[in-house]
């Protein structure tokens, strides 16, 4: 049987005067957690470390839609980040 995936549209900025980096990753991911851990794998230089709380509730607060389509790779499909 396989696992329900969504489609999340994560807005994640770090606001100005702590920083400018953040963005938005759209994530196809079984859950919050799954979710969580692609976008912090992500995240090579490790630039939102301090910010991964603050992540975690972007998550659940994130547009998020079920997919109809089964056996999807869970990843991030797209990202524009600065």
């Amino acid at each position: 049987m396989t696992q329900q995936k969504f489609l999340y549209v994560v807005n994640h900025y770090v606001p100005f005067p702590q920083s400018e980096y953040g963005g938005v990753w759209n994530v196809i991911a079984e859950d919050d957690d799954e979710c969580f851990d692609l976008i912090t794998q992500d995240d090579s230089g490790n630039f939102y470390e301090s910010y991964y709380g603050q992540l975690r509730e972007n998550i659940l607060k994130s547009y998020t839609y079920a997919l109809a389509e089964e056996n999807i790779d869970s990843c991030i499909v797209d990202q524009f980040t600065t």
